[in-house]
């Protein structure tokens, strides 16, 4: 996508705007979004597929991922048993980073299904997401 970007410089300002303009509109949804319910809870939980298929667009992750596996030799003249500790590495950070989000999850569904709570808690994302944007703009 980069090499699309600087071969098209004219095309990098729309895709800014675009992006900017996504990212305030997810920014919207998160600050309108209502308090959680029993029911919506029970309604809206997503599925394991679907789970599964976002993880798999993350390019957070692939950029990661590239970054361990390109960068670092962790064992040299092994390049099996690297890339065997590289993977395993790999899967401590993640299995630490998920059950990290699940904790977090878990604590602040008690904080989302009280309305004022939840109100600030979204508020507070999505400034978080507009600053967070702004940043990267002006970086």
């Amino acid at each position: 996508m980069v090499g699309v970007l600087m071969a098209l410089p004219g095309v990098a300002p729309v895709v800014t705007v675009a992006a900017a303009g996504y990212f305030l509109y997810l920014a919207y949804r998160i600050a309108s979004t209502p308090p959680l319910s029993e029911a919506s809870e029970r309604d809206e939980r997503p599925s394991f597929a679907a789970g599964a298929l976002l993880s798999l667009v993350n390019p957070k992750g692939y950029a990661a991922m590239a970054a361990l596996f390109s960068g670092f030799v962790l064992l040299r003249e092994r390049v099996a048993a690297d890339a065997l500790l590289k993977a395993a590495v790999l899967m401590a950070i993640i299995a630490a980073v998920n059950l990290l989000w699940l904790a977090t999850g878990a604590a602040l569904t008690r904080c989302f299904r009280r309305p004022r709570l939840n109100r600030a808690i979204n508020i507070v994302f999505a400034i978080l997401l507009i600053a967070s944007v702004a940043f990267a703009l002006v970086r």
